[in-house]
Order: C-alpha cells, then structure tokens, then sequence
C-alpha cells in the first residue's frame, strides 16, 4: 500500500489532496522517480503531474482494447486508482510509462470481456467538421484491425514509442511486436497509412476526459486516507 506521511509532517488531507484540475503546476521538468515518491506520500501535485504525463498512452492502449471512449476513459481511471493504491508494485528498473502501459492493457483485456460500454459523448457524425469525419474514419479503419494488431499499431505508429518499449508494455518478445506491427500494415491501404500518419489527434484524450480522470482518481485516493485523530483526543 502507499506509504503513509509521518506524524511530523502535515498529513495530507482529503481537501488537500483535492484540486482543481488543469491548474498550472512546476511540476513538467521533475522526473518520474521523484514523482513517484511525492505520489507515495500522496502529494496531489506529483499525482496530477504522472496523471497528466501518461494518461494520452494509456487512454490509447486502453480504446483499442475495448474500442470504445467511455469505457476506455473508466479503464484509464481504474489502471491509475491500481497503481498509485499500490506504488511497491513498481520496479524502478523498467520504466514507469511501460509499467502504467502494461497495467492499463491487462485491465483493458479483462473489461473488454464484460461487453458493457460507457457513455461515449461523442458529437453526432453529421454534426463533424470535415476534419473530425476525416479522423473518425481513420480511427475506424484502425478499429477494423485484429486487436492484438491494433494495439501495437497503436502503441508504435500514434504513439510513436520504440519496440521495445512496446515489448515491455505487452509484456511480449520484440520480435512478435515487430511482426504484428508489419501485419497491421498489410490490413491497411497505402493511403490509409498514408493519411494516418498526417492525421494529427487520432483516438486523443480530450481535455474533458483528462480533466474527469484526474478529478475521479484524486477524489478516489482522498477516500483512502484513514482519519487523523486531533491533537489531544
């Protein structure tokens, strides 16, 4: 479990843990090691800040799991209550967006057999601008793929991150990852492909959800903290 504050220290309560999201923070430049041990201490700050930094990667890996935006955004919320609930899970020597990755594929693999799916709020398509049509049909095409191809697809072509960062997130050799990548090619068009790449925003996180996931994990982990006694109970 995470590490609690020590009585020296003010503990941090449910007020403070709580806060506003997207209120700008210093906290861009600090690395993640630094960052997960403020989150053990259950700094909001350093919370939001690691939020903030992966939630894109693992609302991504999340939908092209389940396909679908709303139960995606649950999935991104629920990997993150996992991790920051039970830091010591964490090796340091693997790094930590692998580790959140993989975290988020394999609850995204077990919600995807319940079937349900959430409230996408997405905008009727007949009420897309030109270019929202243009990456709701990309992302479709994308959707077409074999899930074990499309979350590579994923993970290597939006994404952009090494194979063998991808490896280590689906917990899978470099070479398989190499090989589901060239035939998710083969299942897309050249101008598919083509059009892919150029699409800036394909399957993004927006600001409203990030803002949701955020406030939904702060509010969960405030829960967590037991009561302080006042002084001379």
């Amino acid at each position: 479990m995470l590490d609690p504050a020590t009585p020296a220290r003010n503990h941090p309560s449910h007020a403070n843990l709580m806060r506003r999201p997207g209120t700008a923070m210093a906290t861009e430049n600090v690395p993640d090691l630094l960052l997960i041990e403020r989150s053990r201490a259950l700094e909001a700050p350093a919370i939001e800040a690691l939020i903030r930094r992966y939630a894109r990667r693992l609302y991504r890996v999340a939908h092209s799991v389940v396909t679908d935006a709303g139960r995606a955004e649950a999935i991104v919320q629920e990997a993150y209550l996992a991790a920051f609930g039970d830091l010591a899970r964490y090796e340091p020597t693997g790094k930590f967006a692998a580790w959140l990755t993989r975290l988020t594929y394999q609850h995204a693999r077990l919600q995807r057999a319940t079937g349900a799916r959430g409230a996408n709020g997405e905008a009727n398509a007949t009420a897309l601008t030109p270019e929202e049509q243009e990456r709701s049909r990309l992302e479709q095409a994308i959707g077409s793929l074999p899930e074990v191809f499309r979350t590579v697809f994923v993970l290597r072509v939006l994404e952009g991150i090494s194979g063998i960062e991808t490896a280590a997130a689906l917990g899978l050799h470099e070479t398989t990852v190499r090989t589901r990548l060239y035939r998710a090619h083969r299942r897309l068009d050249e101008d598919t492909l083509r059009r892919v790449r150029a699409v800036q925003g394909l399957m993004e996180l927006t600001p409203a959800r990030l803002d949701h996931v955020v406030t939904g994990v702060l509010t969960q982990l405030s829960r967590r903290i037991p009561a302080q006694p006042s002084p001379g109970a």
